[in-house]
């Protein structure tokens, strides 16, 4: 979902940052199983090619960081890692760049380097970085420091005071040599970095994806850098740096980055307000989202979904999601628009016994052979031309054309046209989840 930017989602905006090959090698992609898709369609809308990883399961950001040194080390195990989070907001990349090959000196001479970004408010919402003395040779000559410490999340009076100290916001990026990290956690957290390791030897190629051995990355530890390593090193060092960011954590962070009419509203999508000051309203779908007469709140509407809370609150998002993944909805993991190798569906209607999907297919794509237990499906092309298989028996199928497939048949869908196939699928029957699919190549 776009953002901090109308056109571009900040994974997006994060891997075009590393666009500069001066600078930055091929990047890899440490992501989870289920977005996979989603991962690789967006690099390919950009124009990107990276490595994806994928973690069979969330185990934080430490195994994440063992597993990118792992990677980077069975190439050169002096090659330099820069971490940074897919979907942190930084407004002037030309900036961050050159942080990042001013950095690359105390990072060759052995030290994990992280910038530290000079804070614009007594945030409560980042942990904070106390510089220490400045770091020996080349190492410090662009103005990295030793850290003295990390430093928790504060209360407001306590992030006023660090401020007045000359802390700075740890912005949860890294830089280090290979070989030092994997050195740090063998030190700091064997446990993680066995795991890692591990998970590293028994991974296995699909597709596009390099996937993690699953038995082993699941004992990891679940724990992040910060803790397992950052503040048990001795080896940590800051550079101060100063360009515009945020780790947009909430819908709260969101709204302060972005560009507000006369009211102090954020407005993004289909969206009308009236009597409405300091808020985020945001509106991904199709539907028209209104607001009247309310202060202060976030409204998020998607084509599934929609979230009304204040701006003060946003941070008890992640929460409620948590609940609502106990609960087994499933909006609180999956879209109504699903990304696949071929192309993509996205859901538009679901009832008792049927159900209705747009499909997209990309132009030379083509689907599994299958069948169905529990639902026949009606395929009409609303643009583009379909090749479709039934019981062995291939046609072509045109723009205002339909294909019906029977319950049980044998069937598949390709695009052998140089334009998308789109077409809309009609589902009926007793049963129409996605788990009634028998691949049969």
């Amino acid at each position: 979902m776009p953002l901090a930017e109308p056109e571009r989602s900040s994974f997006q905006a994060t891997a075009a940052r590393l666009g500069d090959p001066a600078t930055f090698a091929r990047p890899a992609v440490i992501a989870a199983n289920d977005a996979r898709f989603l991962v690789a369609e967006q690099l390919a809308q950009g124009g990107i090619k990276a490595d994806i990883l994928l973690e069979p399961c969330r185990r934080d950001s430490a195994p994440a960081v063992a597993v990118a040194a792992l990677h980077v080390a069975a190439r050169d195990p002096q090659g330099l890692v820069l971490i940074l989070a897919a979907d942190h907001a930084v407004g002037d990349d030309a900036a961050f760049v050159a942080a990042a090959r001013a950095a690359r000196a105390g990072a060759k001479a052995g030290f994990i380097m992280t910038l530290g970004i000079a804070p614009t408010s007594p945030s409560t919402a980042y942990g904070y970085i106390q510089p220490g003395q400045p770091l020996p040779g080349q190492a410090g000559a662009a103005g990295a420091c030793a850290v003295a410490r990390f430093l928790e999340k504060p209360d407001a009076a306590r992030a006023a005071g660090l401020i007045a100290e000359g802390a700075l916001w740890n912005g949860g990026y890294f830089l280090f040599r290979a070989d030092v990290m994997l050195e740090e956690l063998a030190a700091h957290a064997p446990a993680v970095l066995e795991a890692a390791q591990n998970a590293v030897e028994t991974a296995s190629r699909d597709l596009d994806f390099v996937r993690l051995g699953e038995p082993a990355f699941a004992q990891a530890p679940q724990i992040s850098i910060d803790y397992a390593v950052m503040e048990h090193t001795g080896r940590a060092g800051v550079l101060p740096v100063s360009f515009p960011w945020s780790d947009i954590g909430t819908w709260g962070a969101l709204w302060e980055v972005s560009a507000r009419d006369g009211d102090g509203n954020a407005l993004r999508g289909r969206v009308a307000v009236r009597d409405t000051r300091n808020s985020l309203v945001h509106a991904s779908g199709e539907i028209l989202t209104t607001v009247v007469g309310l202060d202060d709140v976030v409204v998020v509407t998607t084509d599934d979904a929609v979230l009304v809370t204040s701006r003060s609150a946003g941070g008890e998002v992640k929460g409620l999601v948590e609940a609502l993944r106990r609960r087994g909805e499933p909006e609180a993991d999956a879209h109504r628009l699903m990304y696949r190798p071929w192309g993509s569906y996205q859901r538009i209607d679901l009832g008792s016994r049927f159900q209705v999907k747009r499909i997209t297919v990309k132009p030379g794509g083509r689907l599994s052979l299958q069948k169905h237990h529990h639902r026949a499906e009606h395929w009409v092309v609303v643009r583009g031309t379909a090749e479709v298989t039934v019981d062995g028996t291939v046609r072509l199928v045109h723009e205002n054309e339909a294909a019906y497939l029977p319950i049980g048949c044998v069937h598949r869908l390709a695009n052998p046209g140089k334009i998308p196939l789109e077409l809309i699928e009609v589902q009926v029957g007793s049963y129409t989840g996605e788990d009634d699919i028998i691949r049969i190549e």
